[in-house]
């Protein structure tokens, strides 16, 4: 048999093999069809890409995501199918599964969400860190050493940090107070809580809101759209994409090589038997000795968690909250009273000064049934169940969205409105369809500590300064991991009389 007779066997073995290949393919997408297609859903866009062209349409166009889910379960009911190649997945909006599949700890992370966040562009990201580890023996013993960081004793603590770094932003906005300068809210307090994060965990001072040139708003900008843009399995081949994927690898070793030298430093202090503060640093050096896992790299994956956790989420929080009490003045005249009647001219508030703030809590608590900052969580199935009456398979993937549950009318009247007497100590509690920081044992760790730092910055605010929101500009949502306001927010502020005299 001469060379080309050779040639031409192998070329048809291979497409005899790429035809198998592709056999199976077809077989395994209309099986996977056929076993959730009982689930109601919106028409697939096609046999093969299932709903991801409607679901890319929705990004592409200057659109929410989110938005997509919401619309499809306003008219598909709780369970919600999606179908994308041979697997589906369910958005499940009933309070019972959400009680019953997140505060238990038998259901796992999804493992294609959250370990595609192990690294991005091939730089080693979040890895095995606390929010990713998807095995939950690993996760509960990074909980459990990581908990003394976020005790009671420790955050309150933290209270002249917070007053400290909130104090410099009001001395910066006192520069801007002239009712005339445009100021986009959101850079501030990514800054600000970007100075705070670094301090009190890991003993940094970045001092970005005086540094504008430090790299560091940037780099964390530009990982929380990398964590994004991974949904997109080939962006690396897009054209004109180079660029941005350089830039997001670059920020990745940024903040790993920083978290290297803030561990060195503290582990040459313990050594030394120097002083050390019970940060979230040395809890991470704690954990890794009792752990006998001195592995750096995981060590440096929870630096990253913390470091992007910490910096964003409250950052987006304060300033859908600056927009919406703008859009509101009878709910700014009430909490700005209350911030008066509590805190009056009061430069520094004590821990104790939070907990009276209740309207305040209820206008963060509505900011984030509007604006979750981290919209949804997800967990994986392994037993065939039911939800809503429905058969629902095993191995399949149930996703929890806030973004969705909040906006529903079913659970919440008027939906769309800013009522933070929603959350008034004598409205009804929502059941289970209130969970901005998750529920049950994977809630998120920080969630008091945001809290309490999103109440002295907002406080601080609305004790000094009023704000109009320019006009022109949209309110818009970005989801770049979390959810930001397209446009930042952009005020003119100016100071105001306080009617407790402050000065």
């Amino acid at each position: 048999m001469d060379a080309w007779s050779v040639a031409s066997w192998l070329l048809l073995a291979l497409l005899a093999v790429a035809a198998l290949l592709f056999l199976l393919f077809c077989v395994m997408v209309q099986y996977s069809h056929m076993k959730f297609d009982h689930i109601p859903g919106p028409p697939r866009d096609s046999f093969f890409f299932g709903h991801y062209p409607s679901l890319r349409k929705s990004m592409n166009n200057d659109g929410l995501i989110h938005e997509q889910f919401l619309q499809w379960t306003e008219k598909y009911g709780r369970v919600l199918r999606i179908n994308i190649l041979h697997n589906a997945s369910l958005i499940v909006s009933s309070p019972e599964a959400i009680k019953e599949f997140l505060m238990s700890p038998q259901y796992k992370k999804d493992k294609m969400v959250y370990e595609r966040m192990f690294g991005i562009f091939g730089e080693r990201c979040l890895g095995k860190g606390l929010v990713t580890a998807t095995d939950n023996d690993r996760w509960h013993k990074q909980r459990r050493v990581m908990d003394p960081a976020f005790s009671r004793t420790y955050l309150m603590g933290l209270m002249g940090t917070f007053n400290e770094k909130a104090e410099l932003l009001m001395e910066n906005l006192a520069e801007f107070a002239d009712g005339k300068t445009e100021v986009k809210i959101h850079d501030l307090m990514s800054r600000l809580t970007l100075d705070v994060i670094a301090k009190v965990a890991f003993g940094l001072d970045i001092n970005s809101l005086q540094d504008d040139q430090t790299p560091f708003p940037k780099a964390i900008s530009m990982l929380m759209k990398g964590l994004t843009s991974t949904r997109e399995p080939f962006i690396r081949l897009y054209p004109g994409k180079q660029k941005f994927v350089k830039d997001v690898q670059e920020s990745i070793r940024l903040l790993r090589r920083t978290g290297k030298e803030c561990i060195k430093q503290r582990q040459k202090a313990i050594d030394n038997g120097d002083e050390i503060p019970m940060d979230i640093l040395t809890q991470i050096l704690k954990g890794a000795a009792l752990e006998d896992d001195c592995d750096e790299e995981i060590m440096l994956d929870n630096f990253v968690t913390f470091f992007l956790a910490g910096q964003e989420t409250t950052a987006n929080q304060l300033a859908f909250a600056v927009m919406l009490l703008s859009r509101a003045p009878q709910v700014l005249e009430k909490v700005q009273a209350e911030v008066d009647d509590i805190i009056g001219s009061k430069r520094d508030l004590e821990f104790d000064d939070l907990g009276k703030l209740q309207y305040l809590t209820q206008v963060l608590k509505e900011t984030l049934r509007l604006y979750p900052t981290a919209p949804g969580t997800s967990r994986q199935v392994e037993k065939d169940t039911v939800i809503e009456g429905l058969k629902i398979p095993a191995e399949v993937v149930l996703i929890f969205n806030m973004y969705v549950v909040g906006r529903l009318e079913e659970f919440y009247k008027d939906p769309l409105i800013f009522n933070p007497d929603r959350f008034s100590p004598d409205a009804p509690k929502p059941y289970y369809t209130y969970f901005p920081f998750s529920l049950g044992p994977r809630s998120c760790i920080g969630q008091i500590f945001a809290q309490m730092e999103a109440k002295v910055v907002m406080a601080k605010l609305l004790q000094r300064y009023d704000f109009e929101l320019v006009a022109g500009q949209s309110f818009k949502i970005m989801d770049t991991g979390s959810l930001r306001p397209r446009d930042g927010v952009i005020c003119r502020i100016t100071p105001r009389t306080n009617p407790k005299g402050f000065k």
